[in-house]
């Protein structure tokens, strides 16, 4: 194993860069964020259409006429369901819009997406053609306004449960994203940066208990019921509490010398050898637990699962992010809902130990690939011996 100590490496032509850190999550368990193929769907199915009314020999005139027909009924259609929801917000103006009549208007009816002069041309296009055909211009935009208004009481126009949960995810208003920034912002950037100096003065005073430097991370157990127990050893008899690092202390929102503290566990493997490591639970969970135990709440279990899972992938995204956490983390999560091995939790976070190892020697080997490669191809090497920095140039050595 390639260490580098006190050595640093230029290897000639080739540009260094940042590989994306791998996922140690299940891709079958957490969903990946929404794509665009529902927008690719709609262009074929446009394209499907066009070929269809080529193939009919219709006349175009007469296409045109029904395409403008139908295309502005269904914006008169929605400018009718904006004017209702325009005087339900009238009430709320000062409260929500800050006073402002056209943000209001705006909030019901997108006037970017929907302008009057666009929806005017539709109109003038729209009256014209219905003069030409000798159609009551009245009575079809009545009936335009009733079939909408139909749609409006019944609720038949409701966006989807995916579609909602598309906006929301879009947009961070999820209430797992909320969870994951509250969790990052106000506890893991303060303990994660420090870890592993805090580790390795643990280990000082403690005959080097965490021995295995690969491991020296917070492993977070992110469970998708969301059950969250106080005491690790009576979910799983393996896990046992041995000892707390040193507070970390710092003045947080007016309290000063806030207590931050984490927790060893020794896991009994199955040859019955101890393996150490930092561990707790995430504890936003319990927040989306106690969510689905309030009926006032109104969150299923079918929700807390979502969100749960929401919760897991936000976490990872903001955590790969951060350049102060890189390395100090794991994620263990893992579907309890319908396991029954007693030992189910300490076996997993073993396998999620062992996958660290194997990660680490997998990331050696590539170096050493590297290095083997550059030599092979008669490339430079330049490695410097000493402590201090030294320029890149030939003539520095």
């Amino acid at each position: 194993m390639i260490r580098p100590i006190c050595a640093f490496v230029c290897v000639a032509g080739v540009m260094p860069y940042k590989e994306e850190q791998p996922s140690d999550i299940s891709p079958s368990l957490i969903p990946r964020p929404r794509g665009n193929r529902a927008r690719h769907v709609s262009y074929l199915f446009l394209a499907l259409c066009v070929c269809f009314l080529c193939l009919t020999e219709q006349s175009l005139d007469l296409v045109f006429h029904c395409i403008v027909i139908h295309f502005t009924a269904l914006q008169v259609g929605a400018l009718c369901q904006g004017a209702c929801n325009f005087a339900e917000e009238l009430r709320h103006v000062t409260s929500r819009y800050h006073g402002s009549y056209l943000r209001a208007l705006n909030a019901c009816l997108e006037l970017r997406k929907r302008s009057f002069l666009f929806l005017l041309l539709c109109g003038v296009a729209y009256l014209h053609l219905l003069k030409e055909s000798g159609l009551p211009v009245c009575r079809n935009l009545i009936i335009v306004c009733f079939c909408q208004l139909l749609n409006f009481v019944f609720d038949l126009q409701h966006p989807s449960a995916a579609e909602i949960s598309e906006m929301y995810e879009r947009n961070n208003c999820n209430v797992a994203q909320g969870l994951a920034w509250s969790y990052y912002v106000g506890y893991l950037k303060f303990i994660l940066p420090g870890l592993k100096d805090r580790i390795r003065e643990f280990n000082r005073s403690n005959s080097h208990l965490l021995n295995c430097e690969k491991t020296w991370k917070l492993h977070i157990l992110i469970p998708l019921s969301c059950d969250v127990c106080d005491d690790l050893q009576t979910v799983d008899s393996h896990i046992h509490f041995i000892k707390n690092f040193p507070e970390l202390n710092m003045d947080v929102a007016g309290i000063k010398k806030r207590s931050y503290k984490n927790s060893i566990y020794g896991i009994l493997g199955e040859n019955k050898e101890k393996h150490f490591c930092v561990m707790e639970y995430a504890t936003p969970l319990r927040s989306l637990f106690a969510m689905s135990q309030d009926e006032s709440a109104a969150f299923s279990c079918q929700d807390r699962l979502e969100q749960a899972k929401l919760f897991c992938r936000a976490l990872e995204e903001i955590l790969q992010r951060s350049k102060y956490c890189s390395g100090c983390y794991r994620l263990i999560v893992y579907d309890d809902s319908e396991e029954n091995d007693q030992h189910f939790l300490s076996k997993t976070i073993l396998r999620h130990m062992e996958q660290e190892l194997q990660e680490e020697y997998t990331m050696d080997e590539k170096y050493e690939g590297s290095i083997h490669n550059a030599e092979s191809h008669g490339t430079q090497l330049l490695i410097s011996g000493t402590d201090h920095p030294m320029s890149l140039h030939s003539c520095g050595y």
